[in-house]
């Protein structure tokens, strides 16, 4: 992002990803105090035919209790869709307005709002805006009113309720996602993009999940989906999981109800894991992370093999160098049973040839094992749950998941989907991986109309998944941070990179926190402050900032991501 430049400053057209910044000075009524904001106008996305874009106003002057901004498009763009803003266009005049939620923005604190617009040929950004009528230009006054020199980090004018620690680090993230249709049919070009794209309406997935057929002829069904993971989403990991090896090659004959794979085929199954990786790879499809098995405790009637934790060490100890350009992973256990993993570890070669420990949440926490895993810490192997599906607000299968304000759904999303999340970065993992991502009940709609959810279109559960995904992204480190007893109602963990500190806070309690204070570790130039709850959709919130303190409010049953650029 370019730093905010006057509007005297010629501004650059606008390409896909591009930022068109303009600062902005706002003349007031006589006898008024002088005001000043300035806006970052963003197209996140660009398609034939259309863009997204994403506005944020910054208050530079006296706080507002309602905004209005304006400006004209100059190559007959459309806006079709706005979320967080009530939006108007007449002609080539664009109107934005707040809505209830967002009117008042104190001093120093920001709002954002997004869009969709069509548009044909070029699509340069608008070259002026006015705020509550008033024509914009040359910057924040030359004489703002009085004020007190705002202060730095190290002397701060309140007492902190959130004091993030940025000297204290803990796991690198590698990200958070779900996994394509294992047996059906893949995403489409434009689902892809809702699940990994870091624009408006989408939901920034940064790991795509996928499963290795016995049969390679099945290969090719999710390859455009997994390219276009790679190519439209920002570092986009792929875990590719097998449930099966070709039936001639297991104790049972079948590819079903578990058995065992022969001793006599590890070294075949091996080859068939590489082969799994280097077709995609000249599919232009990297396999960064590859699993021995999905659920080898786990003999279901339908794809499944049996392993013991001693058989997987003794396959990853004498087969695992054979699978190339590609990590494998151990072992994907139902409920992350130690059992499955910890021969590996203990045995120097065979932990040689891994490069992460995988498990599913099922049963995990009741185990007690949704906790840190101290033998992969001291081996520096990496944790990631890669698998849980849980939708039991549905009861008898009622159609309540395409209601984005269901309560139901809300609660379950909330008090067990996110809490895990939570506790699973707290636990040292890194990373979370839902199940599938599109289906009724998870990320985007899958259509059916039995549950009445729209095909591609985000749901509920997703926005409060991008509250993580989307702002926590592959390379940041969590960090240590402090609570006041005002702040103890809020689950918070916090993560630092790219230039950012990121703290992410679950509030499930039935009453706001408001004007909770957080201390970054050193001078805060700007705060972003979304929310998802039952009735906002990773909506933009109001944030006050006073050198390296920032100022938000936290609304009840409802999920946060606070955003500083340092």
């Amino acid at each position: 992002m370019r730093k905010v430049k006057p509007i005297r400053t010629a501004l650059a057209a606008a390409v896909t990803g591009l930022l068109a910044s303009v600062g902005i000075a706002v003349a007031l009524p006589a006898g008024a105090a002088a005001a000043g904001c300035s806006v970052n106008y963003a197209v996140s996305s660009q398609w034939p035919g259309g863009f997204g874009a994403n506005v944020t106003i910054t208050n530079l002057g006296d706080p507002l209790t309602s905004w209005t901004l304006t400006w004209s498009y100059g190559a007959g763009q459309t806006v079709t869709q706005a979320w967080n803003t009530t939006l108007t266009q007449n002609g080539a005049a664009v109107t934005a307005k707040n809505v209830s939620y967002n009117g008042a923005v104190p001093t120093n604190g920001t709002v954002s709002f997004g869009f969709n617009a069509s548009s044909t040929g070029s699509n340069p950004d608008p070259t002026g805006f006015t705020v509550n009528g008033v024509a914009c230009g040359g910057g924040v006054p030359s004489s703002p009113p009085p004020s007190s020199p705002a202060p730095s980090a190290s002397t701060p004018t309140a007492t902190p309720d959130i004091t993030v620690n940025s000297a204290t680090r803990y796991q690198t993230i590698d990200g958070f996602g779900a996994a394509v249709s294992i047996w059906g049919s893949a995403w489409s070009t434009a689902e892809t993009q809702t699940l990994v794209g870091l624009g408006a309406n989408q939901l920034g997935l940064s790991i795509v999940r996928t499963g290795i057929s016995p049969v390679s002829s099945e290969w090719p069904t999710q390859v455009n989906a997994l390219k276009t993971a790679k190519s439209y989403g920002s570092g986009v990991k792929v875990l590719a999981s097998p449930w099966t090896a070709p039936a001639a090659w297991k104790t049972n004959n079948s590819r079903v109800n578990g058995g065992k794979l022969r001793t006599d085929y590890y070294d075949d199954y091996a080859g068939h894991l590489n082969n799994y990786v280097q077709y995609m790879r000249n599919q232009g499809v990297t396999i960064d992370v590859t699993s021995v098995q999905n659920e080898p405790d786990w003999h279901p009637d339908y794809d499944s093999m049996d392993w013991s934790g001693t058989e997987l060490r003794d396959f990853v100890r004498d087969q695992g160098a054979k699978v190339q350009n590609t990590k494998l992973m151990v072992a994907e256990a139902v409920n992350l049973n130690y059992g499955y993993t910890d021969p590996t570890l203990n045995d120097a070669t065979a932990r040689g040839n891994i490069g992460y420990i995988g498990g599913h949440l099922y049963g995990t926490e009741s185990a007690g094992r949704l906790k840190p895993y101290p033998l992969a810490q001291q081996y520096n192997k990496p944790v990631w749950m890669t698998e849980w599906n849980y939708h039991a607000a549905d009861g008898n299968g009622s159609n309540i998941w395409g209601n984005p304000g269901n309560q139901a759904v809300w609660n379950e999303t909330l008090d067990d989907i996110m809490r895990t999340v939570h506790l699973s970065m707290e636990s040292n993992w890194s990373a979370y991986i839902w199940w599938y991502g599109k289906r009724y009940y998870s990320f985007i709609g899958d259509g059916e109309a039995a549950y009445g959810t729209t095909a591609g279109a985000p749901l509920k559960r997703g926005y409060a998944f991008s509250q993580f995904a989307k702002y926590v992204r592959p390379g940041y480190q969590r960090v240590a941070l402090a609570k006041s007893a005002k702040a103890s109602p809020l689950e918070v963990t916090a993560y630092q990179g790219d230039g950012k500190i990121t703290l992410v806070i679950l509030n499930r309690s039935t009453s706001a926190v408001n004007n909770a204070v957080i201390q970054a570790p050193q001078r805060v130039a700007r705060a972003e402050h979304y929310l998802t709850s039952q009735s906002a959709n990773a909506a933009g919130q109001p944030t006050s900032v006073n050198g390296g303190q920032v100022t938000v409010s936290v609304a009840a049953r409802s999920i946060s991501t606070v955003v500083f650029t340092l």
